[in-house]
């Protein structure tokens, strides 16, 4: 194809619609965010209505699917009498009944059937027959009206297309609008997202007939098989565009950090007081060796709750500080960062204590960056960052602030990566002088069709291997309705483990008395939606103020030392609090999910999580991992008050059933509703993916997967494939993408 037909075919699909279709093209925007031919042309139909083999209304068989074409007789509706809403019932005849007196159909709400099935209107219908009050009739049956020309054999059988559609613009208007693009344009101009080598291996139809059959097919296994071709390309496109991110990052010029005999990284292991697990000096070994490549290490580092990953992230951090270079850690909430700086500055004792008397004469620093210090605090932080004092700065989004610089950033560590956007990783990136090097860590497992999606543009590695030391922990569902005076066995069990020495954790959903949990919300991790609160029950959730004011009526918790602890408390009192609960004198803490993630109290060995059901999977399982941090078994009780067989009791089944927090994340992408994983309610554009399920098609993203990194390795730029370079950048959408780099 020459340049000039290249660029008439990309014109025309960025043309506007306006020039093609007049007023429909103005509904299509309003309804649909519908712009240009190319879009309009994405706009799949949801399913399709077979034709079959057409039965006349004198034939229908009781009982059973038919396919019948006939014309509307009448048409009345009224509203129901023992429920909300109304009902639709329809007369159709084929003028052949047989002395039936034609066809009843009724639909309940059928509120776009009773604007569209008009006396006189010719319509397909579909569906199953049964017998109402002595009658033939069809239950909201499927339906696809036809015009008068759709009466040759020809176009009877087609199967109908139904697409996403609204009242204003149905979807026969909308099939109407597709035809004319397709009758117009040019699709066999178009190139190609998939090389002609790929397609040839695989049997896929090229993009023009892909096209025409998605959207005129002329039998439905037409339609499935443009369909395939599609999925196969959301796939490929997906994976170019995260291949292409990773090959180009790979040629930025970082500088290596290699390992120094003698340095803080031998010194701090020396000290350590046990062995590194089997998978620690793996990881470890293999971040080494990337820290001392001259390009950026992109890796993500994944895990149970407890493997150790702070650790290994600290090793590295260390191996950048011998080289002369500074890391950053990035924690999500003040009480997460407060808890790293206590962590690590206990872990490295003396080396932590540069410049301070008992200090290592040849350590580091580790300073804490927060919105909430004081003046003075914020400024001696800012001088240890940017002289080059300090070694490890630990911050939250305090980091990103302008006036934050460093003297030598080499690493970049996001600890919990899914609650930062792209424009806050990159603007810790811009604070160092050549590219630096970056770990994202995650706390709980990843399944893997999703760590080749959403992180496809980092390595990966992964600790399945708890250290030696860490008890196990047994979780039960707590049922209120069906055992309401477990609760009182819930607040014993707490008095018992508090009477032999340990400490208690009791968790809510909320603060206060309303709904807001402010910067406690729950974290959505790899595009996780919070449980819907539509489907939950209307009942009043736990809030922690009032549980904690509460719990000191409750007789079995009498003489116990209590305190509450959540986001919009005074930052100092939070400080106050996480350190009398680690020091042994807070005996229960009664808490937000601010302790998610990254609080270690060994003491601690029973948590009580309230309205239990309020959590996702993977929440759960970081929650539970507070507990059993010691030499003392964990316990974790569920509470609920949902009834045995709500929907979202299967979470807590799942969550009671196993610690495997591998097994849990795959079950947690099964029950999950799909959803757009990519992100398109966080971004607000339409989801890239029609065809391609992550929960459903493993194989296809892998074989994608393969494919992108063959072809764009070796071309980043993809000048060989300017189909595939022009459908990264329609494709996914500049939301879409930059949701992409959140890996």
């Amino acid at each position: 194809m020459s340049p000039d037909a290249a660029w008439s075919a990309v014109s025309e699909l960025d043309s506007p619609l306006q020039k093609h279709l007049g007023p429909v093209a103005k509904l299509l925007a309003r309804h649909f965010d519908i712009h240009t031919v190319g879009e309009l042309l994405g706009h799949f139909p949801r399913t399709y209505l077979e034709r079959g083999e057409l039965t006349p209304i004198s034939d229908v068989p009781v009982d059973e699917e038919v396919t019948l074409i006939a014309r509307v007789q009448s048409s009345n509706s009224r509203r129901m009498h023992t429920r909300k809403g109304m009902l639709l019932e329809v007369v159709i005849t084929d003028d052949d009944d047989g002395g039936l007196g034609g066809l009843n159909l009724t639909f309940f709400n059928g509120y776009t059937a009773e604007r569209e099935l008009r006396p006189g209107v010719r319509a397909m219908f579909s569906g199953k027959v049964s017998v109402y009050r002595g009658k033939l009739s069809l239950t909201n049956p499927r339906y696809g009206l036809l015009d008068e020309g759709d009466a040759d054999p020809e176009s009877v059988n087609r199967p109908i297309p139904i697409y996403p559609a609204v009242d204003k613009l149905g979807t026969e208007r909308i099939a109407v609008a597709v035809g004319t693009v397709l009758d117009t344009l040019r699709l066999s101009d178009l190139d190609d997202p998939v090389p002609a080598s790929i397609a040839r291996r695989d049997k896929l139809m090229s993009l023009a007939t892909a096209y025409e059959l998605i959207h005129r097919p002329r039998e439905v296994e037409d339609a499935y098989r443009a369909q395939h071709r599609f999925r196969y390309q959301e796939a490929f496109v997906l994976q170019s565009a995260l291949a292409r991110r990773r090959a180009l990052t790979a040629r930025e010029d970082a500088t290596a950090r290699a390992p120094l005999a003698g340095g803080l990284l031998d010194q701090f292991d020396a000290r350590l007081p046990f062995t590194l697990t089997q998978g620690q000096r793996e990881v470890g070994q293999r971040l080494s060796e990337e820290l001392a490549q001259d390009h950026p290490m992109n890796r993500l580092l994944q895990g149970e709750v407890g493997s150790g990953k702070t650790l290994v992230a600290l090793r590295a951090m260390l191996q950048v500080i011998d080289a002369g270079g500074q890391a950053a850690l990035l924690a999500p909430t003040e009480v997460l960062a407060a808890q790293h700086l206590r962590s690590i500055t206990t872990t490295l004792g003396p080396l932590a204590e540069a410049g301070m008397l008992g200090g290592a004469t040849d350590g580091t620093r580790v300073v804490l960056l927060t919105g909430s210090m004081t003046t003075a605090q914020r400024k001696k932080s800012l001088l240890d960052a940017a002289s080059g004092e300090a070694g490890i700065v630990i911050g939250t989004h305090a980091l990103l602030s302008d006036n934050v610089q460093f003297f030598d950033l080499g690493l970049i560590v996001v600890d919990e990566q899914h609650r930062f956007g792209v424009e806050q990783r990159d603007s810790l990136r811009t604070k160092a002088r050549t590219s630096p090097h970056v770990l994202v860590m995650t706390a709980t497992p990843i399944p893997r069709t999703v760590a080749m999606t959403v992180f496809g543009d980092l390595e990966t590695s992964t600790l399945s291997e708890l250290p030696a030391g860490r008890s196990p922990i047994t979780t039960h569902e707590v049922g209120l309705t069906e055992h309401p005076a477990w609760i009182d066995r819930v607040w014993s069990r707490a008095r018992e483990e508090i009477d032999a020495g340990r400490q208690v954790y009791v968790v809510c959903p909320k603060i206060g008395d309303d709904a807001r949990n402010d910067d406690d919300a729950p974290g959505v991790l790899y595009g996780e939606p919070p449980p819907d609160p539509k489907a939950e029950t209307r009942q009043e959730l736990t809030g922690v103020v009032g549980l904690f004011e509460s719990l000191g009526g409750v007789p079995q918790l009498r003489g116990v030392t209590s305190a509450m602890l959540h986001g919009r408390m005074d930052p100092q009192d939070k400080a106050d609090v996480m350190t009398r609960f680690a020091e042994g004198s807070v005996q229960l803490l009664v808490a937000t999910t601010v302790i998610e993630v990254g609080v270690d109290v060994p003491n601690a060995t029973l948590m009580v999580i309230m309205d239990a059901d309020r959590f996702g999977i993977s929440q759960l399982h970081q929650l539970r991992g507070r507990i059993g941090r010691g030499g003392h078994a964990g316990t974790c009780l569920l509470v609920t008050r949902l009834e045995p067989g709500h929907p979202s009791r299967e979470r807590l089944a799942a969550v009671a059933a196993t610690t495997d927090g591998f097994e849990l994340s795959q079950k947690d992408l099964e029950l999950r509703r799909e959803g757009d994983i990519l992100g398109a309610s966080q971004s607000g554009g339409r989801s890239a993916l029609r065809f391609l399920k992550i929960t459903q098609h493993g194989k296809v993203i892998e074989k994608a997967r393969a494919d992108a990194q063959e072809i764009v390795l070796p071309d980043p730029e993809l000048h060989d494939y300017p189909g595939l370079s022009q459908a990264i950048e329609q494709y996914l959408n500049p939301e879409k993408e930059a949701f992409l780099e959140r890996g």
